[in-house]
């Protein structure tokens, strides 16, 4: 007997949760600190920060904060840097290509629901051959307000075609479960992505916390319920 409900669609943040975005990110940062005379930094010093939008990588980078006058300045190079180089390292997480794939012969929707801007995230998807997979894609632009509201994510069940009660939404930061809570999907916090030690992660909520993409197919109420264990374990 199940422990816990089970989803039968599946919505997924895109940074930290579905790819490793960081070294793009960081390498884009980097060259901006160079291209102002600064050198570069280390990737772990980019811990907590990375994969949480152009604000905290530009504190961590310049230490500086919007209301300084280079914010703006510095905050439009280094997305057009990152631009140029959105796919260069970036690649999905390690066991996400077979989870992806079990759905997708399982016939469970599956959708990406990120605070990404749709001139940075429509690219990076197609330029890693996704851009015909996912049943929907709700960017940082596409709704008023964004994570940790629940508007992407009750987007994201309209557009797969689900209550949100049928639903389940993954991400790394505690602004994915505060809109899956808030929208009625059942959350979970994924671990392995940018959760820095900082983070508090037992306290955000969560119906369940995972440290491997596979684990999510525990949670989902399949149409083939030995093709999702062999792949979960």
């Amino acid at each position: 007997m199940t422990p816990f409900p089970l989803a039968r669609g599946v919505l997924l943040d895109l940074d930290g949760t579905l790819f490793d975005t960081a070294p793009d990110l960081i390498d884009s940062l980097n060259q901006l600190r160079i291209e102002q005379g600064l050198t570069s930094l280390a990737p772990e010093e980019f811990a907590g920060s990375v994969g949480h939008g152009s604000l905290p990588m530009l504190a961590r980078g310049f230490h500086i904060t919007p209301t300084d006058y280079q914010f703006e300045a510095l905050r439009t190079r280094f997305l057009e840097l990152y631009h140029e180089r959105l796919s260069e390292r970036t690649k999905p997480y390690e066991g996400m290509e077979a989870v992806l794939k079990t759905l997708e012969r399982c016939q469970i929707p599956w959708g990406i629901v990120t605070n990404k801007p749709g001139w940075l995230t429509r690219p990076l998807i197609s330029a890693l051959g996704y851009d015909e997979r996912p049943d929907c894609v709700v960017t940082g632009d596409d709704i008023a307000r964004r994570k940790p509201h629940p508007h992407q994510v009750l987007e994201g069940c309209r557009r797969l075609g689900l209550a949100p009660a049928d639903c389940l939404i993954v991400g790394d930061a505690e602004r994915d479960i505060q809109a899956g809570r808030q929208a009625g999907t059942l959350t979970l916090a994924a671990v392995y992505g940018y959760v820095s030690g900082d983070d508090r992660v037992e306290r955000w909520g969560a119906d369940g916390l995972i440290g491997h993409p596979s684990e999510i197919l525990r949670w989902l109420a399949p149409g083939s319920m030995a093709e999702l264990r062999s792949v979960a374990g």
